[in-house]
């Protein structure tokens, strides 16, 4: 379709898998020092969803996550299409495509794997003599890490290549659905269960934008504890970075990440979900870091500019190893080196049914909804519906107290809403706050009852 209409089209050289963060390195790349005729890209990809699940992803010039007015004008004129019966689309087969004049070839791979020494100290992790393991979850990444272990000389096990459209060999998730999610305890079965054979291992999920980070000392870690101990050692060992650079979080990630930042005395960004509340930071290195809760993070490559303004599992996952080589301590351990200055907290991400309806409504919520003065024993010292980082509505609610918060809000790509809690009181006092907000979520959703279906295990370190 993009030959038939004229648009220069640049594919794989190797008729490959191109994941996410490389298309926004490559854009990036490409773009550098032009002011006209610049790049863009298109990633077709379910992520951490379901196969069925596959989304349409959109990434502008910049190289990171489209707005939501660039990609609702996108569904809004496909919709229309569609409704037209697609009059005035028009498609050639696909050798042709090919072989068209505006389709070209591209080395994806060679420029992207080139490059990952400017980001992440390898030369550490070759020589410290580690054993890794990596699960490309049959991603788009797939057949990038026998060729980064070559490049670089690691000693890197790719413990599965397969690739599969259904993504049978996958352990199903909680609710019984295959998800490629690298930061579910139930779809990493399978490498939790190689932990001891590495040092540390790391997965991505399907277009390689996230990552899940498997510790011998821990196992599969909570990726708001992953990306606290990232946050702390890159600040600490990325001298030439700006000292002004700041860290730029979720408002729904671990209040951890707030007290490794004010240690560090760097500022912090607090804006909503969304990867694209980063983009802008990162460019200008005002961010040196942009992680959210769901195991989407990047950083500034080590001279202090910008690496990529998407997402990157890749480099997240080499650098629990470069961590793991300069420290002698793998993430898990250092996780509890955090737990011991700050304190331990108890976080937990929760899913459950909703209908569009229910979560339209949750999007809604204002903090006038929320009459209580108290949370878990403690006064409530905001509810917000705004992020304090930059005022951008968070779509739901967020409640806080002096030693733990709430947060709820709607999926934006299942019919499921999401609570998020924390707790630095321990277990207890985190159930406490998880139910008084599932009685407010309730009271929203009536006369639907609601209860929450994936109460999985506490994280307490």
């Amino acid at each position: 379709m993009l030959a038939a209409h004229g648009v220069d089209v640049m594919i794989d050289d190797r008729d490959g898998y191109t994941p996410t963060p490389v298309i926004s390195h490559a854009i990036l790349t490409y773009n550098r020092g032009r002011t006209s005729g610049l790049a863009d890209g298109i990633v077709v990809t379910p992520s951490h969803n379901p196969p069925e699940d596959g989304g349409f992803k959109y990434n502008p010039p910049h190289g990171g996550p489209a707005d939501t007015h660039v990609t609702g004008w996108i569904q809004d004129r496909a919709n229309a299409l569609l409704a037209g019966g697609l009059a005035g689309v028009e498609r050639i087969p696909f050798e042709r495509a090919r072989r068209a004049t505006t389709t070209h070839r591209f080395d994806y791979m060679g420029g992207y794997v080139a490059d990952l020494g400017s980001v992440v100290d390898l030369d550490a992790v070759r020589g410290a003599r580690l054993t890794l393991g990596v699960d490309p979850l049959g991603g788009a990444g797939v057949h990038y890490w026998s060729i980064i272990g070559d490049r670089y000389h690691l000693p890197m096990t790719v413990v599965s290549d397969v690739v599969d459209p259904t993504f049978a060999f996958m352990t199903v998730d909680w609710d019984g659905k295959i998800r490629m999610d690298c930061s579910s305890p139930y779809a990493m079965g399978r490498l939790i269960g190689l932990k001891d054979r590495f040092d540390v291992a790391w997965a991505c999920d399907t277009d390689h934008d996230r990552h899940g980070i498997v510790a011998r000392s821990v196992g599969l870690m909570n990726p708001n504890h992953y990306l606290a101990v990232a946050i702390s050692y890159l600040f600490s060992h990325r001298p030439t970075w700006p000292r002004g650079a700041g860290i730029g979080k979720t408002l729904v990630s671990s209040s951890m990440i707030d007290r490794v930042a004010a240690r560090l005395g760097r500022p912090l960004l607090e804006v909503p979900v969304g990867f694209k509340w980063f983009v802008d930071g990162l460019i200008a290195a005002s961010l040196g870091f942009g992680g959210e809760d769901s195991a989407g993070a990047s950083f500034l490559r080590r001279d202090g500019t910008v690496w990529t303004t998407d997402k990157d599992g890749i480099v997240l996952g080499l650098l629990s190893a470069e961590m793991t080589a300069v420290t002698g301590r793998d993430p898990g351990e250092l996780y509890r080196e955090l737990t011991a200055e700050f304190g331990e907290c108890a976080y937990e991400r929760t899913d459950a049914p909703a209908t569009p309806e229910q979560k339209a409504r949750l999007a809604k919520l204002s903090p006038d909804q929320i009459t209580a003065s108290e949370l878990a024993g403690e006064p409530i010292t905001a509810r917000l519906t705004t992020a304090p980082g930059n005022n951008a509505p968070i779509g739901g609610l967020k409640v806080v107290a002096p030693s733990g918060w709430f947060a709820a809000r709607p999926s934006g790509t299942e019919n499921v809403y999401k609570l998020y809690a924390e707790s630095f009181k321990g277990s207890d006092h985190l159930r406490r706050i998880q139910d008084e907000a599932l009685a407010v979520i309730q009271t929203v959703f009536r006369p639907a009852a609601l209860t929450c279906q994936n109460r999985s295990t506490i994280d307490l370190v």
